[in-house]
């Protein structure tokens, strides 16, 4: 591999070889790694945290995103995605239906599909070498399991990458609730047919672009490079095809902490590390030397805590995604009135995602088959105050079966200092005003 190239592939750092850039003299070298002792403190940190989960999530997500940004260690991160995402919620209230969806037979015309793409998914891994092999077999169950989960998406070709990187950390089951919850909570709309969100996050990343990097923008704009020609890869395969394969891991940890805005970031630091001054737009006269510049950023800029220090930097907040979003959906509109893109259904992080389903576990107690949560909102009952005094003396006594021995009223007055004879008048009322009492 040339000097100045980056691979443009997972392939180029196979995750059964170990993490490995291209150096300054086109050798083959390991990323630096942590020293085994801090390592070994962030597992510790994150086995009791992901012990006490809920309570993590409800009461110290910062912590959480701050520990995510620095990585995940690789040893946790088949505990930590599934908890951090939401698919083992999902599966803990699906118990048993991947292994219905799997046992069934699927659509045809899918399977077809999916069997013609599955050897393009990291052909250079070792799970994913033999057609007949466990990863390219669970690859195909799985991908089967999601188009009969939900038929009217179907397959698309992007949650291949997707599901296979899944599958090298977890088993097949979790995998599969986790590719929901990315294609549902996470990204919603980008693997339907109409593929809308990812037209309307593509003019989002231009909005974004124009602020945090204008010369890269105008260029774009004046060559006419449109935002689907570069975007579309990065985000449909969450950059798993697109950056070493040690980076894409971090940024999936990031990502499935913080959400989409994490996507985002990474793309504009990727068109500022390509576009972003005179003297790298000095060669680009036009669509394809543009493309080819994106295409090939120097691998040293790539290794993951140089890019990931420049993403975390990168001034783009979630409030600033859905103002683009809603501008940006309003003009589709106005040129497509049929473009029916939801922006509630994408939920921007973590936390959210973990709110939203301690909500339905609230309202839905008795379903699936896990111990209620403890962070449950509780059901509020409002019992009605207790009636006035004054209407209960009103009310007309049961004198059913009852006899009644009427005395004579006293003529003398009980109150002190009183004269004899004397009617002692009205008694004072010693009960406090309703609003006194009972608010």
């Amino acid at each position: 591999m040339g000097t100045e190239q980056a691979s443009l592939s997972s392939q180029s750092s196979a995750p059964g070889e170990g993490p490995s850039v291209a150096t300054e003299g086109g050798r083959r070298g390991r990323t630096s790694q942590p020293p085994v002792e801090l390592i070994r403190r962030r597992e510790a940190r994150w086995l009791e945290m992901t012990s006490h989960w809920e309570k993590a999530m409800a009461r110290r997500y910062k912590k959480v995103k701050v520990l995510c940004r620095k990585g995940i260690p690789s040893s946790m991160r088949a505990r930590c995605w599934p908890l951090l995402c939401g698919g083992q919620a999902s599966m803990d209230r699906n118990l048993g239906k991947y292994q219905e969806l799997e046992q069934s037979p699927g659509d045809p015309q899918w399977l077809e599909t999916i069997e013609k793409d599955i050897h393009r998914q990291f052909p250079f891994h070792e799970m994913f070498l033999s057609p007949e092999g466990h990863g390219q077999r669970g690859l195909l169950q799985l991908l089967k399991a999601y188009t009969l989960y939900r038929p009217r998406e179907g397959y698309c070709q992007a949650q291949g990458p997707v599901a296979a990187l899944l599958l090298m950390h977890m088993p097949a089951e979790q995998a599969f609730w986790c590719l929901v919850q990315i294609s549902e909570r996470y990204l919603p709309g980008y693997y339907s047919p109409e593929m809308e969100a990812v037209l309307l996050d593509g003019e989002v990343f231009v909005a974004l672009l124009r602020r945090v990097c204008p010369k890269a923008y105008k260029h774009l704009q004046k060559h006419g490079v449109g935002p689907l020609l570069y975007v579309t890869e990065w985000f449909l395969c969450l950059y798993s095809r697109t950056l070493p394969f040690p980076t894409v891991l971090r940024i999936w940890d990031a990502f499935l902490s913080e959400g989409v805005k994490v996507l985002f970031r990474v793309g504009l630091v990727l068109v500022r590390l390509a576009l972003g001054s005179s003297e790298k737009l000095r060669d680009c006269t036009g669509v394809v030397e543009t493309l080819e510049k994106l295409r090939n950023i120097p691998a040293r800029l790539l290794q993951e805590d140089t890019l990931m220090a420049e993403v975390h930097d990168m001034a783009v907040l979630d409030r600033d995604v859905e103002r683009d979003c809603r501008v940006q959906l309003a003009k589709l509109r106005k040129t497509r009135p049929d473009f029916g893109c939801c922006l509630e259904r994408r939920l921007p992080n973590a936390k959210a995602i973990f709110d939203a389903q301690q909500l339905e576990d609230a309202q839905q107690p008795g379903k699936g088959s896990h111990p209620a949560s403890t962070f449950l909102i509780p059901e509020i009952v409002v019992n009605p105050p207790p009636p006035h005094p004054k209407e209960q003396r009103r009310k007309k006594p049961d004198t059913r079966g009852k006899t009644f021995h009427v005395g004579q009223r006293p003529v003398l007055s009980l109150i002190p200092g009183g004269r004899e004879g004397e009617d002692p008048g009205p008694t004072k009322r010693n009960s406090a005003p309703y609003l006194d009492t009972y608010f």
